[in-house]
């Protein structure tokens, strides 16, 4: 074994252990534990059992996946119609403009999370900042529910994930070719039929990473849910969160986190299918 050999795993290892130790290990602790029983005081149980992942299907709980799906879907589809304009607008600018506005778009992840949610409540509450602008402009005469509700927790996914969209579009965008916008102009396209003809199907695989990106965590993000809804609207993420913290259900929690990982793994099936094969022929 060469010595290039050698440095290239000496810089591999801290990841391989990484994966090992953090990501690996305690994926199997859940799947394992998913298959076990638990007792009245919320210890384990050592005895197999599939109780649990039938207990999935109870109605109940198919109720709280599909609500969190929709939730997510709407999410997912905001962010797309909010992403879209964005890109193509800052495409349009100077490098120096572009790398500005991006650099905005990035900043929020400066800053926790949590905190932001948190920051966000004083725009959303009855008697917040939107509410009292809205007002005083006249547009409303009675403060909007925009918090406590599934529209609160939609407006929080987007704000949460939005730059999970923008960042892949915009790495699809700047990919394309600006001789062919400028041919779709000269030969007078819209920008609604050039937006049709040239930059959705060249962006497919940027639209399919940010949608996966968007997608799977706006299932998962049950700080969201509590904060902006109050704690009253039940989502897969919550529900996870309480089977492990409140019922002390591990064995159940871990069972629909196990189904969190199967639908991830189709969902990225999926993206390696389509988006993969999009971005390996240009988008076309």
């Amino acid at each position: 074994m060469n010595k290039s050999k050698i440095f290239r795993y000496i810089l591999i290892t801290p990841v391989i252990i990484y994966a090992i130790f953090l990501i690996l290990l305690p994926i199997l602790y859940i799947v394992a534990i998913s298959f076990l029983q638990h007792d009245i005081y919320g210890g384990i149980i050592n005895k197999f059992t599939l109780e649990n992942y039938v207990n999935v299907f109870n109605s109940i709980y198919v109720a709280v996946f599909l609500k969190s799906f929709a939730i997510a879907i709407v999410a997912t589809i905001i962010c797309i119609a909010i992403a879209y304009p964005f890109i193509i607008f800052i495409s349009e600018k100077s490098s120096i403009k572009r790398n500005v506005l991006i650099t905005l778009v990035i900043i929020p992840f400066l800053t926790n999370s949590l905190i932001r949610m948190y920051g966000s409540v004083i725009l959303l509450r009855k008697d917040g900042v939107i509410n009292n602008f809205l007002e005083s402009i006249n547009v409303i005469s009675h403060p909007l529910n925009l918090m406590y509700n599934n529209t609160g927790i939609i407006i929080g996914m987007v704000y949460t994930l939005l730059p999970f969209m923008i960042l892949p579009l915009y790495s699809s965008m700047s990919k394309i070719n600006k001789s062919l916008l400028e041919a779709a102009a000269d030969l007078g396209a819209s920008k609604i039929k050039t937006f049709k003809k040239i930059i959705l199907p060249l962006t497919v695989p940027g639209l399919f990473n940010g949608a996966l990106m968007v997608f799977m965590p706006a299932i998962g993000y049950f700080f969201i849910s509590d904060i902006l809804g109050g704690g009253k609207l039940m989502l897969l993420g919550n529900l996870i969160k309480n089977q492990f913290l409140t019922a002390r259900n591990w064995p159940f929690g871990a069972a629909i986190a196990v189904m969190l990982l199967v639908l991830t793994f189709i969902m990225v099936k999926i993206y390696k299918r389509v988006g993969g094969k999009m971005d390996e022929l240009g988008g076309f």
